[in-house]
């Protein structure tokens, strides 16, 4: 018999759950497959999206939403959970914070394969473990990435102004047709500063984000890697350098003098804040949709994460605008590096800049575009910035 405990835990949780705006992601998840694992950075709405879902289609007994790191879980095991699930007639098990739950990976495993009829669908906010994990699960779970809130998610949650998502060819051919806001710049501004994360509006917004940097750096990556404490402070070192020079093509030489490591660590120090969101590494095309090229440039994750870095809070716009487009367009599209501007995805070359960048940077480049920021409508090639931010 299932405890009392969990079902009153679930129903607590469920009752603080908003339930008006749904992430991107929503519609996209198989909901009914075997086995199903989100991950995302900590803090962007997974817990809130399944949540909703629960609230939603479930029926009486048979959905059950647990956290892996309740204190039931101190003394009873998550095998023991689904098949007491699955004997009260239970369709569908939930499991936020997976990670936080030792031997994971192996009891999922079990679970899937002794329990042919139960649907599990898991969240961890760790991205490294979990990936540690898919070993097991390579051939049993399906597994999402959950990126923070686009520039049209922004719009919807905190002002109420809902708008579709428009595909690159849409946005590209000047199909963005948006009824409101009537002028979007200033709220654009607000977005880069502090619209990625759904929690953007609690109080102490700026205190919780660099807590969110530390937890990643302190337990997942530190767990994840087995590093001790001096190499974490040397990896943080390494993120406040990047956040003064993002984007900039990556050297391990200059890097590993600056913060004080072997420049053979260097490599796989950026692959793990790469993996734990913290960073994005733009990459030619040698590697193709698999992503193996060559480096080009390492950016910060997202603006938000730009501005609680830079100096008094000033990042540079250049870089700005850059990260931006990089971090909206890097979740639908394969973006590469381009031989001759900023940025190529498929056909297409982008040179990005203020409203004055001239088109000589793309001048005999087939399919070549101007991404102007500061402007509100675009046309030939010139396209506003902004409107990259309704592409999911």
């Amino acid at each position: 018999m299932i405890d009392s405990l969990l079902y009153a835990y679930m129903e607590e949780q469920l009752r603080r759950t908003p339930n008006k705006f749904k992430r991107y992601l929503y519609n996209e998840i198989p909901w009914d497959n075997k086995m199903t694992g989100i991950t995302g950075a900590k803090g962007i709405g997974k817990s809130t999206m399944i949540r909703q879902y629960i609230l939603e289609h479930r029926t009486k007994n048979q959905f059950l939403y647990v956290s892996a790191d309740h204190t039931w879980f101190s003394n009873h095991l998550l095998t023991e959970l689904a098949d007491d699930f699955v004997k009260e007639g239970g369709t569908h098990l939930f499991i936020d914070e997976i990670h936080k739950y030792k031997n994971w990976s192996r009891e999922l495993k079990q679970i899937y394969d002794v329990h042919p009829e139960l649907h599990v669908i898991f969240t961890g906010s760790s991205i490294l473990e979990l990936e540690k994990g898919e070993a097991d699960l390579s051939r049993r779970a399906l597994m999402y990435k959950m990126e923070g809130l686009s520039f049209r998610e922004y719009l919807e949650l905190f002002h109420g102004i809902s708008n579709r998502t428009y595909t690159l060819d849409e946005i590209i051919s000047h199909k963005v047709d948006i009824k409101e806001p009537v002028h979007p710049l200033p709220l654009f501004r607000e977005y880069l500063k502090t619209g990625y994360y759904p929690f953007s509006l609690d109080f102490g917004f700026e205190k919780r984000l660099q807590q969110v940097i530390s937890q990643t750096f302190e337990s997942d990556i530190a767990q994840y890697a087995d590093l001790k404490a001096s190499t974490v402070r040397k990896l943080k070192r390494m993120l406040a350098v990047i956040s003064n020079l993002a984007p900039f093509k990556p050297s391990p030489e200059k890097l590993a003098v600056e913060i004080g490591v072997s420049k053979n660590n260097v490599t796989e120090y950026l692959i793990l804040m790469e993996k734990a969101g913290l960073i994005g590494q733009l990459r030619d095309d040698t590697g193709g949709l698999r992503g193996l090229g060559k480096v080009e440039k390492v950016y910060l994750d997202n603006t938000n994460l730009m501005t609680a870095l830079a100096k008094e809070g000033k990042p540079d716009i250049g870089n700005l605008r850059e990260t931006f487009f990089y971090s909206q367009m890097k979740v639908r599209n394969d973006v590469t590096s381009s031989k001759d501007s900023d940025f190529a995805i498929g056909k297409y070359t982008f040179e990005i800049g203020g409203k004055k960048k001239g088109r000589k940077q793309i001048e005999g480049i087939p399919n070549g575009i101007i991404v102007k920021d500061d402007i509100e409508y675009g046309h030939g090639v010139e396209i506003p910035l902004w409107h990259f931010g309704l592409n999911y």
